[in-house]
């Protein structure tokens, strides 16, 4: 008989997605089931094997939280039954986060278990906030405090005598309910009034917002700013820090609501471009890419290759579809020997440069007129040239490519197909509840494909967003189904729209200047 499986307590670090230690992400990714907290950003999740068990065990406001004894029963049975058990917490999970009691539980029943240490929420909730813990200067000394469930608790539960002064820095956890009464018990014990103190929700998200004061009125700021939890407060000198330290909530798109309607294979990149600027991106994929309904004419194709004298790849997409063809057939990039290649794009040269080959020719406009521009003088009247593209697509650049005298074959690639019944309400809901700032179009059928899901009322509810358009084929179609497009991006590359949308909401120059 097998032994048990191992449970692994994985600190899923303070809110931002990237902030997972490599570790935990290979604990995550080799997973069969994950036991995952409120706090633990989806976008992790999304790194778990598709037939990884997901189970959310965490407290959400209104709702009932799972019993810690219930989450102890699912990762003890899941063990015994020799799954491999990840239990996702926000932060770490020895850090008021009640990871030692299920390792004491595991090690009584003898589940062999592994602890990954997270990114504790007040390193990032200070360090996203400008404010440091310590300070060569200002602080030499930390201590963390948990805030407890009542004022006469506050007043039992720890020794305020001797935390009010003890440390130079004080973190408390879970303290916004009883700000004012904490504030007070700390000026009672010693802690002068005028002290800095501030509090910081949502750290290390697009959403944080951070309110600085003193212990006098700290609790009227964050009240009055309509702060709630999750949230730290932070006390000592080294809150005077945040006005030179500043650096995540002052980033050009910092609190913008993106919404990323590629498909989702793709949207990572973009989405991590999204964050890196201090917006919150918002998956949205309005399509899915599929195989066609008959990959017979280019299986047919790939077997062939020494039949073209060009090959076009549209896409990525294009450049993977091609080789998986190319792999089914036992074939490898040598197949390509024969044949010149021209890559439209950045991102389509550069997944060919990833399989080893270097395109002949890369057409500085990625528009079709742009490639029959620079494709034109290297064709002849025999040129036989094997385009392999989505099913649906423009014609335009096989009629100019014939017209030019070159003999053209089409081939299916990939399909671009609306997103899921359920992803549809999902989008919907998302447009409906006014959840974004703004939309990034990547394509044609982004826009196509986002239209048709919202329906009638589509231009009505779009008309309140930011539309941008990667570009000006995709800004036609925008504009030919009614639609506003705040900015089109000059490169049809996914960084030249994010430079484009980060140049929209720049703030004004001074006129002085």
């Amino acid at each position: 008989m097998n032994g048990p499986g191992t449970v692994y307590l994985v600190g899923a670090g303070p809110g931002d997605p990237e902030l997972i230690t490599a570790r935990g992400l290979r604990r995550l990714r080799e997973a069969d089931l994950v036991l995952y907290d409120a706090l633990v950003h989806p976008d992790q999740l999304s790194a778990a094997r598709p037939d990884a068990e997901l189970v959310f065990v965490g407290k959400r406001a209104g709702r009932a939280s799972e019993r810690q004894s219930e989450i102890n029963r699912q990762m003890v049975k899941a063990a015994r039954k020799g799954k491999t058990v990840v239990r996702l917490k926000g932060g770490d999970p020895y850090l008021f986060g009640r990871g030692s009691e299920e390792a004491e539980l595991l090690a009584s029943e003898g589940i062999p278990f592994e602890v990954v240490p997270g990114v504790p929420s007040p390193l990032a909730a200070t360090a996203y906030a400008g404010l440091s813990l310590t300070h060569r200067e200002l602080a030499s000394s930390v201590a963390y405090v948990t805030a407890t469930e009542s004022v006469e608790k506050d007043r039992v539960g720890h020794d305020w005598s001797k935390l009010a002064t003890a440390t130079q820095t004080l973190v408390i956890f879970m303290g916004m309910r009883k700000l004012d009464s904490i504030m007070k018990l700390l000026i009672e014990h010693g802690r002068p009034a005028d002290t800095p103190a501030a509090v910081v929700q949502w750290a290390s998200l697009p959403k944080q917002r951070t309110v600085t004061g003193t212990l006098a009125d700290i609790h009227e700021r964050a009240t009055g700013a309509g702060l709630g939890v999750p949230a730290l407060t932070i006390v000592g000198d080294v809150v005077r820090l945040r006005d030179n330290l500043r650096w995540f909530d002052t980033k050009p798109l910092f609190g913008k609501r993106i919404l990323v309607t590629r498909a989702v294979h793709q949207a990572g990149s973009l989405a991590s471009l999204i964050r890196d600027e201090g917006a919150q991106p918002i998956l949205a994929p309005t399509l899915r890419i599929a195989p066609p309904p008959d990959l017979g004419p280019l299986r047919d194709a790939v077997t062939h290759l020494d039949c073209y004298d060009w090959i076009l790849f549209t896409s990525s997409n294009t450049v993977d579809a091609v080789f998986s063809a190319i792999a089914e057939a036992g074939l490898d990039a040598r197949a390509l020997g024969g044949i010149k290649a021209c890559a439209i794009g950045v991102k389509t040269t550069e997944a060919l440069v990833s399989r080893g080959i270097h395109a002949d020719l890369v057409p500085d406009d990625a528009r079709a007129e742009g490639v029959i521009a620079a494709l034109r003088p290297l064709l002849s009247a025999r040129t036989r040239v094997l385009l392999p593209r989505a099913e649906v697509a423009r014609e335009v650049l096989p009629e100019s490519l014939r017209e030019a005298g070159a003999e053209v074959e089409v081939v299916s690639a990939y399909q671009n197909l609306s997103p899921e019944p359920k992803e549809v309400v999902r989008i919907r809901n998302l447009v409906d509840a006014a959840e974004g700032d703004a939309v990034l179009f990547t394509s044609s059928s982004t826009v196509q494909n986002l239209f048709d899901v919202l329906g009638q009322d589509a231009a009505k509810q779009l008309g309140a967003l930011d539309l941008f358009s990667i570009g000006p084929v995709t800004t036609e179609t925008a504009e030919r189904l009614g639609l506003h497009v705040a900015a089109t991006s000059p490169g049809q590359t996914i960084e030249s729209l994010v430079a484009t949308v980060r140049a929209y909401y720049a703030p004004p120059e001074d006129a002085d200047a």
